[in-house]
């Protein structure tokens, strides 16, 4: 085999477009030679694994050939004409991370005349390379792998397909980065084609474990010392635990210290040739830790963009839990809306208050609890209702045996007396509309429970932020188009001779006014 050559991009200067293709052919004929060589007890494992390496160095040579043929062919004419800048002459050197390994190039900077730090690489902007050091693919394929798993885990599978990866540090500031655009890209998305003639909507919440002011403060705060004379992380952790005093929770104290998200999800439903509605259609599902009038205001304009603006005689229907905000602030921008409390909840209180009267798994249990569901399938709600007050009537709220019956009736009672006009079960079954929540339920486990709420994670909402509005992104199947309508936002900064860059480890806000304003400043500049 032949000896192998000094690989171009690692020069120290500017190397011709000669020296790159006479680059190729030798590490062409260098990975012709090593398939032939082969020894044949050698196993397809470690063929694989050196041939993988081989190819890898293969294609940053033909991305180092594009790149050093784009800087000699670009003309500055359009620059120097206006007489704002100066060529520097001598090109600089810069690596940027590709999916394949680190390439190596070089390119001429313009300085601004009269202007301290005003210049920019132009190869870099007609390109569309932003500051970052890595490549659109790169930055897209590892903020899009932080949707699915942990930072930690994204590095880990990233490095299993390319042989490298980028830090945890920088996927999770790419995160925050690219965060920023996703409610903008929300605001600016075209309607989903061939919607239904009826629109669903429905609300939910779910909390996530967020950091407090404590344990950020600790974990900001400067490193102790190991504590021990080994070091070795056994002794080290026993050190540790022996130092702090560690404050034993009470009964019933949480440990999660849960920040709300409030969950979307919005579809569509067709009527089709048997009169019953099919579905769902365009399922799209949006989360934000922001106050709940801003989600309320964002199914608005959603609503509207999907052809179901105020005022419409066309169909919406809304499914809720037993939150009541969420139909007090929905009806404001719903009015013509129908509601329906999602009847699961009812059962399961039914349940609770029929296991106050009779044994766990008895049959006068599932008699009882099947007697009122009947009642409520029916449209009934209102006569449940008295039932179970006549029942209270034969209770004593003094006597220690009905104490708990009394309260239990007491309580669910009040709460359907103030929902009554949300349990038109009959109508709404009829009308073959959703009566429960499931779609937002099974949305608030698998878009937040799933990578957000796993053991031992704490949250800063407004850093979790970007990452929920990425995540929405990416399970509404949007990613491409997304990353495509972003990287055509940077692309256009940098042609404007802009420096761009996405990475930051600066949160979202997450007050109303200003997201709300920032999102229209953004819509407006695309």
């Amino acid at each position: 085999m032949k000896e192998k050559a000094v690989v171009p991009f690692e020069q120290e200067s500017p190397p011709s477009i000669e020296e790159i293709k006479e680059g190729i052919r030798f590490q062409c004929e260098e990975i012709i030679n090593f398939c032939e060589e082969a020894q044949k007890d050698q196993s397809f494992y470690c063929f694989e694994k050196a041939l993988k390496k081989l190819v890898s160095q293969l294609s940053c040579l033909f991305f180092q050939l594009f790149l050093m043929t784009c800087h000699q062919r670009l003309s500055y004419d359009q620059w120097l004409a206006s007489g704002l800048y100066y060529v520097k002459k001598r090109p600089i050197a810069r690596k940027i991370k590709t999916i394949y390994g680190e390439v190596k190039y070089w390119r001429i900077y313009l300085i601004r005349k009269g202007k301290k730090g005003g210049g920019f690489y132009p190869l870099d902007a007609v390109l569309g390379l932003t500051r970052d050091g890595f490549s659109p693919l790169v930055m897209s394929l590892a903020t899009k792998l932080a949707t699915r798993v942990s930072f930690g885990s994204a590095v880990l599978l990233f490095r299993c397909f390319y042989g490298w990866a980028p830090s945890s540090e920088s996927i999770e500031h790419l995160v925050l980065g690219i965060g920023w655009e996703a409610s903008a890209y929300m605001e600016v998305v075209d309607s989903p084609y061939g919607d239904g003639e009826i629109l669903v909507i429905e609300c939910d919440g779910k909390a996530t474990p967020s950091a407090t002011e404590k344990e950020l403060a600790k974990r900001r705060g400067k490193r102790k010392g190991k504590g021990c004379s080994c070091g070795c992380q056994r002794h080290r952790g026993k050190a540790k635990r022996k130092s702090r005093k560690r404050k034993r929770r009470k009964k019933g104290d949480k440990s999660k210290n849960g920040r709300s998200i409030t969950i979307a999800v919005m579809y569509t439903l067709k009527i089709g040739d048997d009169g019953r509605l099919h579905g769902p259609i365009n399922k799209k599902v949006w989360g934000s830790y922001a106050p709940r009038q801003a989600m309320f205001e964002w199914i608005r304009r959603q609503a509207t963009k999907r052809g179901f603006p105020p005022g419409t005689n066309m169909r919406i229907h809304i499914a809720v839990d037993g939150e009541k905000c969420l139909r007090d602030g929905l009806s404001k921008l719903f009015p013509e809306a129908t509601f329906a409390l999602d009847i699961r909840h009812l059962e399961e209180k039914l349940w609770e208050i029929g296991r106050t009267f009779y044994a766990e798994g008895s049959e006068e249990l599932e008699e009882w609890v099947e007697e009122k569901r009947s009642l409520l399938y029916a449209g009934r709600a209102a006569e449940l209702v008295s039932q179970l007050k006549d029942l209270k009537k034969t209770l004593s709220k003094r006597a220690k045996r009905d104490i708990g019956k009394w309260q239990a009736l007491t309580k669910l009672i009040g709460y359907m007396e103030l929902r009554l006009d949300m349990m038109a079960y009959n109508e709404l079954i009829n009308e073959d509309l959703p009566i429960a929540t499931g779609i937002v339920e099974g949305a608030a486990r698998y878009v937040v429970g799933e990578r957000m709420d796993c053991s031992g994670m704490r949250w800063i909402p407004g850093r979790a932020q970007a990452l929920l509005h990425l995540r929405c992104i990416e399970l509404n199947g949007e990613w491409d188009k997304f990353f495509e309508w972003g990287y055509k936002r940077w692309h256009q900064k940098l042609r404007q001779s802009e420096k761009v860059l996405l990475r930051t480890n600066m949160p979202l806000d997450l007050s109303l006014n200003q997201n709300v304003n920032s999102e229209q400043e953004l819509s407006n500049a695309a």
